[in-house]
């Protein structure tokens, strides 16, 4: 069987690395960028204990190599940003194991390096084409360093390509995002704190928040966010060093040495900040009539409140692997068959996912009290979503002798 996958972001390589020695199966990862190019990606990202269970358990010689570029997520503390502490939470008191914190290139490079030679890279997909004899398979036209090529009679197609994914975008239209109403920030810098920032932490002015935590190489990765209209764009005026200045200091003027340290910082003027706006892509996990799965961004982009979104894409991509293996060891071989057991065991858990992130985002929206916001995420039923959101990672007990 002929396996495609577009992308070797996050869901892309750990895909294509569980796969590849599964008998029978002949696996092809197509990567847009050229080898190396992820030395300079993106900025700091969290991943939840949730993710590092589902990787341990599917994987535990991947979860190591990324426990190795990693400091361990222990904690989330909340305060204002003149230094009350609203809520210090410690993630072992409802996980049996701490998350990850890290720099994104060094995750694409641990993941890329262990997918190893199933990754081809400076790939460009040219088309994808399903196949009209009713077998679910597809074509696919790519060019690779410049020379055109194909995978023709693909019997599954893995669209790992991110939010805006290509493939989505050919068979569903453009995503039509949902908008929040909150502009963020993000950025990437040394550690010059002496010791101010550590774990993850959020700070709140009103209902605008910084977020911070040490990554290694002696680097703070930050974000930071505050209220827009709903669907409109930020406002130039909004970025300016003095408004981000304005935004996050409160009105008396008195910041704690944390606060004094993230807002000389934000509004230095060569500080350099990348802006997005807070939004959540409708959830869709694959196409009718066509073997072809989403995976990561590309199926389930959410808000980025909970650090779900890396989270959820090793999450969905260790269940994706778990049932493919057991439905191949088992002599099923019928990818229909793999993408209904997918899509029945990850359809509810994605759903509460980005609903779950969606609530926790109350504090950040225009006229928020994040002092009384912060107190109701310390109260059960919040505790409990919590907890169900660190530990339900698997694939529900049961699903696989259902198919």
């Amino acid at each position: 069987m002929k396996i495609a996958i577009i992308g070797a972001g996050v869901a892309g390589s750990i895909m294509a690395r569980g796969l590849a020695d599964v008998p029978g199966l002949e696996v092809h990862c197509l990567e847009r960028i050229a080898p190396g190019e992820h030395a300079e990606s993106g900025t700091g990202l969290n991943i939840g204990p949730n993710a590092v269970q589902a990787l341990q358990q599917t994987d535990p010689e991947l979860a190591q190599r990324v426990a190795e570029t990693s400091f361990g997520w222990r904690s989330w503390r909340v305060s204002t940003m003149g230094g009350q502490e609203l809520m210090n939470l410690k993630l072992k008191d409802i996980a049996p194991v701490d998350g990850w914190r890290l720099r994104w290139a060094e995750l694409y490079r641990v993941l890329r390096e262990a997918a190893g030679d199933s990754i081809r890279y400076s790939c460009t997909i040219d088309a994808v084409t399903p196949k009209l004899d009713g077998s679910g398979r597809l074509d696919i036209a790519f060019t690779e360093g410049g020379r055109r090529k194909a995978l023709t009679d693909v019997d599954l197609l893995v669209a790992a390509d991110g939010r805006f994914s290509q493939v989505r975008t050919q068979f569903r239209g453009p995503v039509n995002a949902r908008q929040v109403g909150v502009a963020i920030f993000r950025l990437l810098v040394p550690d010059t704190t002496g010791g101010l920032i550590d774990d993850y932490e959020q700070w709140f002015n009103g209902p605008n928040r910084l977020l911070g935590y040490r990554v290694p190489e002696n680097s703070i990765y930050m974000s930071g966010t505050f209220p827009i209209p709903v669907g409109g764009e930020i406002p130039e005026e909004m970025k300016t060093p003095e408004a981000l200045r304005h935004a996050f200091t409160p009105a008396d003027g008195q910041l704690s040495d944390q606060g004094r340290w993230l807002v000389d910082l934000v509004s230095h003027p060569a500080v350099e900040l990348h802006w997005a706006r807070l939004q959540e892509s409708p959830l869709c996990l694959r196409e009718e009539g066509v073997n072809l799965l989403y995976l990561g961004d590309s199926s389930n982009g959410m808000v980025p409140t909970l650090g779900q979104g890396a989270t959820q894409a090793v999450e969905s991509t260790c269940a994706a692997v778990e049932i493919i293996r057991a439905l191949a060891a088992a002599g099923q071989h019928d990818p229909a068959l793999w993408l209904q057991a997918i899509t029945r065991a990850r359809q509810d858990r994605l759903r509460f996912v980005m609903d779950f992130s969606m609530e926790a985002s109350d504090t950040l929206l225009a006229g928020a009290d994040p002092v009384a916001g912060t107190a109701k995420k310390t109260e059960a039923p919040f505790q409990a979503s919590l907890a169900r959101l660190y530990n339900d990672y698997g694939v529900p007990e049961g699903l696989l002798e259902t198919v």
